[in-house]
């Protein structure tokens, strides 16, 4: 099983959702990074249970420890350990779970593959390990802003209602003014009971949510196996519940020419920019000094507190009925998890790029 990211910036993670913590070890940050605490635990309370009435009620204060790493303020270049312990498990909730499959769930596949599973909240495959990507993003966002480099994602749509395409049309800043992390106010209200409705039937929901990296420099990202564009997608494919990935015009611009979509090169006073960006800032797998930009979709939540047909370990057909406290949508809380991912990979690229010329 692989629990490692990453090339020179490296996250280790390690916990199931039911045990006693999550956690895991950061490797390669670079030294003298300013270390703002509240900054790394603000990451982790956008991301927490129970932080509002559409998201699941698990009630978690989600404090991180730090035990290496570290010191008077800053990074030392050296490994950085930290910690969540899980304090408000109902384990006994998945009792009736324990020889059944959930319907589109990872149990089946976990014990198909291992033999075993831990059915209490799904074990490793639960969306509570993201905890440690939060961590590890929360410290790459901190060496980034030394770069001037600011990601920010946001829920682009839940279900039917969906926002324009076109990031520019909104005030980013405005995100987390709701509860949905929608930077359109009307959106987010329609969002907002459309998620409670859903949830008030037992059932889930999903939707897209939309990235934006700026600041980025030119040149991030290999020309071959490690194009920005498939690492970027593939740190966004291996989040809980996603389905899809696309950047800049993606699928929407399959339908367009060529003449277009080409993003036409200008300069001023010697500086080479475009005067679009339908690429999404990456062009042949490498940066382009423009906004990076992507869509994530997430499948509705696999549990749902009502009836479904299954099958038990021993392939025999039965129902299920879940217990316990989920998520109706993803979106809200998968938000930072989003940034990040994005984070972890723009540093990560940064580094492996000073190695490029001596």
């Amino acid at each position: 099983m692989r629990n490692s990211f990453g090339n020179i910036f490296t996250l280790t993670t390690f916990g199931e959702s039911h045990g006693m913590a999550v956690g895991g070890v950061v490797d390669g940050m670079p030294a003298g990074v300013d270390i703002d605490l509240d900054f790394i635990q603000n990451e982790l309370n956008r991301r927490r249970p129970g932080q509002s009435k559409i998201t699941t009620s698990r009630n978690e204060p989600d404090k991180v420890e730090i035990f290496s790493g570290v010191f008077e303020g800053k990074s030392t270049g050296t490994p950085i350990g930290f910690a969540v312990y899980n304090t408000n498990q109902h384990s006994n909730d998945y009792d009736n779970m324990r020889g059944l499959f959930r319907p589109s769930h990872a149990d089946f596949g976990y014990f198909s593959k291992y033999g075993i599973r831990d059915h209490r909240g799904g074990g490793r495959s639960s969306a509570r390990i993201t905890i440690a990507r939060c961590v590890g993003g929360a410290l790459a966002k901190l060496a980034l802003r030394k770069l001037n480099i600011d990601i920010k994602a946001y829920t682009s749509q839940v279900g039917t209602i969906e926002l324009d395409r076109d990031y520019t049309k909104y005030d980013l800043n405005a995100i987390e003014d709701n509860i949905v992390r929608c930077p359109d106010s009307d959106k987010a209200k329609q969002m907002e009971k459309l998620i409670s409705d859903v949830k008030a039937d037992g059932d889930t929901i999903g939707g897209v949510i939309a990235c934006v990296i700026k600041g980025c420099p030119v040149g991030l990202g290999e020309p071959e196996f490690s194009k920005l564009h498939a690492q970027l997608g593939s740190a966004m494919l291996g989040i809980n519940a996603v389905k899809g990935f696309e950047y800049g015009e993606g699928f929407h611009g399959v339908a367009a020419r060529g003449s277009q979509q080409n993003d036409v090169f200008t300069s001023s006073d010697g500086t080479i920019t475009m005067k679009s960006n339908h690429s999404g800032g990456v062009q042949g797998g490498i940066s382009n000094g423009q906004d990076i930009y992507f869509r994530v979709a997430f499948k509705p939540v696999a549990t749902l507190l009502m009836k479904q047909n299954t099958v038990d370990i021993n392939g025999e057909s039965t129902t299920i009925t879940a217990r316990g406290r989920h998520d109706p949508c993803v979106l809200p809380r998968a938000v930072p998890i989003v940034e990040a991912m994005a984070a972890m990979v723009i540093l990560d690229n940064y580094l492996i790029n000073k190695t490029i010329h001596i």
